[in-house]
């Protein structure tokens, strides 16, 4: 019987190290422990080497979902594994065999550890400290299983440009200069103030709406446990018992009715005019747009892609933004999306050299994975900002007719991209007037995994751009 001792930190690659070296020895029994608990007998009685060890063939996934249930905090999910590990090895049992009371055991506990690595990514809150140079922040939580290595490498990639640290009861994850660390947590460490959590409470507490309180919805989105660690957590208790009162007092509070005047003043605030025609035209637009510094994504992205087209267009087409093959180009539509609506398009009879195409967001937003730049999509700030584009486009053009394709570009045209699927294939007027067809972006037609779907959501996309073709030809008949 041989004991091994795990250290706390780097503990799955040690048990991945010594359960090679147990298992090429021909070691059938061992006691696994974490930390220094009881003698290391292992450091004591070598292990018998073999001249060859047996070579292990086991397929990525399985190594993968052993290694994640090795987070779970099952005392004895080290020995289950190594266990099972022999069992594979041998041939006794295949991976994947849910009939094995053990493969089962690991698998579900590998699923377990997935949602407390979910957990932590979402509910783990950051309080800003004094950093040397770059921007520092701390945050405290406490996982229900040891995931805090496998889960902080997600913090590194997304907050790589801040310096950072994540404390819990055992172990510290720290980002510093770039460089992810794990430490043995300092007894009494506490996170220092935050001046800008009195704000925030204040802030919390005025924008909550009694009448839309759902505690069940409220606790299945972030357990009670984790409430804690909010600075409003001890807001919340008072807001609920209060909530029922707040309500009744909305409800019969007798509404203010507005003048005339006022409802005027509204309703000119929401129609958003489109700005006076640039001078210069498109050129001088096109060259003014390369030097962009509206939002954050002009860093990152090759160049700015501009709108392609005479000014004259009737039509004017927007997509969402820029793909990889459009931000080494400079020209949209020219990627795998592009491609597609070319060919639908042309099927259509819609001319797209007669038209004027470009893009909502005018630079390519990714994150890099590997050699790849996989997209992401913008969010608001970035629709928003780049919205200053779009009418300065639309004001140079003045289109007879707008084709939206995708959320993006929908949100940008109307405020909002919500219910796209209701919405395609119908014509909404913008506040001056002009008409826009809604539909779906080629790009999500590619991501559909059915090749029987993707061809009938082809098949829709071409009606609709057929019904875009026949509200020109009709527009064009009553002009002339």
């Amino acid at each position: 019987m041989y004991h091994m001792t795990l250290p706390v930190i780097g503990t799955v690659a040690a048990w991945r190290k010594a359960a090679r070296e147990l298992l090429g020895a021909g070691v059938a029994d061992v006691v696994w422990q974490v930390g220094d608990t009881t003698p290391d007998l292992f450091a004591t009685i070598p292990v018998p080497t073999l001249t060859k060890s047996p070579a292990l063939t086991l397929p990525k996934d399985a190594i993968d979902e052993i290694e994640t249930a090795l987070c779970h905090a099952d005392p004895e999910r080290f020995a289950r594994a190594f266990a099972l590990l022999q069992r594979l090895t041998s041939g006794q049992v295949r991976w994947g065999d849910r009939a094995d009371p053990a493969m089962l055991r690991l698998l579900e506990q590998a699923k377990t550890v997935r949602r407390a690595i979910h957990k932590m990514h979402a509910f783990v809150r950051f309080r800003e400290v004094e950093g040397e140079g770059r921007r520092a922040f701390m945050a405290w939580f406490e996982p229900d299983h040891p995931v805090v290595e496998a889960a902080t490498p997600f913090f590194a990639r997304r907050f790589g440009d801040m310096d950072w640290a994540i404390l819990t009861p055992q172990i510290t994850a720290s980002f510093v200069n770039g460089v992810l660390r794990h430490d043995p947590t300092a007894p009494g460490t506490v996170l220092p103030d935050d001046a800008t959590e009195g704000l925030w409470r204040t802030y919390y507490a005025n924008i909550f709406n009694p009448a839309r309180l759902m505690v069940d919805a409220m606790t299945s989105e972030m357990p009670r446990k984790y409430w804690k660690n909010l600075p409003e957590a001890d807001l919340i208790p008072g807001l609920i018992r209060t909530a029922g009162a707040r309500t009744v007092a909305m409800q019969t509070a007798e509404p203010t009715k507005a003048s005339p005047r006022l409802l005027i003043q509204a309703k000119a605030m929401v129609q958003r005019s489109l700005p006076a025609a640039p001078t210069g035209g498109l050129a001088a637009l096109r060259a003014e747009a390369g030097h962009c510094t509206r939002c954050p994504l002009h860093g990152p992205a090759t160049q700015v892609v501009f709108g392609t087209g005479p000014q004259d267009a009737p039509l004017m087409i927007v997509g969402e933004q820029p793909g990889d093959t459009e931000d080494l180009t400079g020209i949209p539509f020219t990627g795998p999306a592009g491609q597609l609506f070319e060919a639908e398009a042309q099927a259509a009879g819609l001319d797209r050299a007669a038209a004027y195409v470009t893009n909502a967001v005018k630079h390519f937003k990714y994150q890099p994975r590997g050699k790849h730049r996989i997209h992401q999509r913008p969010d608001a700030g970035e629709v928003t900002a780049c919205r200053w584009w779009l009418d300065l486009e639309r004001a140079a053009i003045r289109p007879r007719l707008i084709l939206a394709m995708g959320a993006t570009a929908v949100a940008s045209l109307t405020g909002t991209g919500k219910g796209l699927l209701t919405r395609r294939g119908t014509v909404e007027e913008l506040t001056d007037g002009t008409p826009l067809f809604i539909t779906l972006h080629p790009l999500w037609i590619l991501r559909q995994p059915d090749p029987h779907q993707q061809e009938e959501e082809r098949n829709r996309f071409r009606k609709d751009l057929l019904k875009v073709v026949e509200m020109m030809k009709e527009g064009k008949s009553r002009s002339s």
